[in-house]
């Protein structure tokens, strides 16, 4: 069965960049030709080491440029019309040096030259080697980006390249960047009640090391944080997504920056602001040892090892107290215990506006399952809802932040 025709008139102009990656480009060319986009491929020069500009131009049914000084194609200034005809450019595979040059704004090729000259929406796929990810360089580079307004779609988790490598760095698969891609072009979304309006997200668990194999951790899936994402985007709202990590798919049209600790969660959330609302659904480790140790902590005569913990930032009271607060700050409340009295005190002791409270005692099945029973605490009172889906909790929850937020917001 074909694919609708989401993208019926749409143009695509996709750079392919080098990586292995690079092959999983030309299922995405025929998945946008699929919905009805006409694309445009880029290759630079060491994409032509992965994939062929024949096949790349074949499923296509169009032109491959590469050169940045092609005598026919640049008489026109073809990289001002390349960028400027197209209503999304992606970049995929985006690597570490790819996201360096657009973070600094290097246009020494023909793809550097068109990212700088284009007006319209940027979706960048990652894909790189998990240190390479993880490295502080490329973390200044994406934020740099997000900042910018790029969208990023992955990377995900998973087996790399090199023989015995896994971690987060694979490319999103085809059909999630082609969701994201529908996302952004939606003609829906601008009619949206949260158009205009920023939201920051933060979801999943945080991992706090220990040592090179060992970290403090709790159950947190993220489903419920990401659904939350999603639902937002759906309403029409640009949200910035601070994910722990998770083995779940990004949100479409959520621009994702993946973080490990609760430092990184902080400075992640920080960095995304100014923004309209802030919902804090992450479940922040609170505790961190002092130091991870550099190699791994084995067992000895002494006995187990002495372990110096100490506590985390506070992400939602700092956001909730700071001078950058957004006009609507909801933060989750997972107890085991005395659920209405610790999400109140929590409410008044973290400088939110709403507190949603869930149970997650042993058997609720909430951490890491689909569904979820919350208790939505104001200072107007509770709200108690029945059992629903997570997917449902967060629509609902979306329908309470569009009538809450103020109809104009401080920036």
């Amino acid at each position: 069965m074909s694919a609708s025709p989401t993208l019926e008139g749409r143009r695509i102009l996709i750079i392919v960049g080098g990586g292995i990656a690079a092959y999983k480009c030309l299922d995405l060319v025929r998945r946008l030709r699929e919905r009805g986009a006409a694309v445009t491929p880029v290759m630079t020069r060491d994409a032509a080491q992965f994939v062929t500009p024949l096949s790349l131009g074949a499923l296509a049914g169009a032109k491959v440029y590469g050169e940045l000084f092609d005598r026919d194609d640049e008489h026109d200034v073809g990289h001002i019309r390349l960028a400027r005809d197209a209503d999304l450019v992606i970049v995929a595979p985006a690597s570490a040096t790819r996201l360096a040059k657009m973070a600094a704004g290097i246009g020494e090729d023909l793809a550097g030259a068109i990212l700088l000259a284009a007006t319209v929406p940027v979706l960048a796929a990652p894909a790189m080697n998990p240190a390479m990810w993880a490295h502080p360089a490329t973390r200044r580079s994406v934020a740099t980006l997000r900042a910018d307004g790029l969208h990023l779609i992955g990377p995900n988790r998973g087996e790399m390249a090199e023989r015995g490598e896994a971690g987060e760095g694979r490319m999103a698969e085809p059909l999630e960047i082609v969701a994201a891609v529908e996302a952004i072009l939606a003609p829906t979304a601008a009619a949206g009640p949260l158009a205009g309006r920023h939201v920051v997200v933060t979801s999943g668990p945080t991992h706090e090391p220990i040592d090179p194999v060992r970290y403090i951790a709790n159950r947190s899936s993220g489903r419920q944080g990401h659904a939350i994402a999603g639902a937002l985007a759906e309403a029409g709202a640009r949200v910035t997504l601070v994910s722990g990590p998770v083995v779940i798919p990004d949100p479409a049209g959520v621009a994702v920056v993946r973080v490990e600790t609760a430092r990184e969660m902080l400075a992640a959330v920080e960095a995304a602001l100014p923004a309209d609302a802030a919902v804090f659904v992450a479940a922040v480790a609170d505790w961190r040892t002092e130091g991870a140790a550099v190699e791994k902590i084995k067992k000895g005569a002494g006995g187990p090892p002495s372990l110096a913990l100490f506590e985390n930032p506070d992400i939602l009271r700092t956001v909730g107290t700071g001078p950058r607060r957004p006009a609507l700050v909801i933060g989750f409340a997972a107890e085991t215990q005395d659920l209405l009295a610790n999400a109140g005190a929590k409410l008044a002791r973290k400088g939110a506006d709403l507190i949603v409270a869930n149970d997650v005692s042993a058997g609720t099945g909430v951490m890491g399952g689909t569904r979820n029973t919350v208790a939505l605490v104001s200072r107007e009172g509770v709200d108690a809802w029945p059992d629903l889906s997570k997917d449902e909790v967060a629509r609902r929850l979306v329908a309470e932040i569009v009538r809450r937020l103020p109809p104009e917001t401080p920036r």
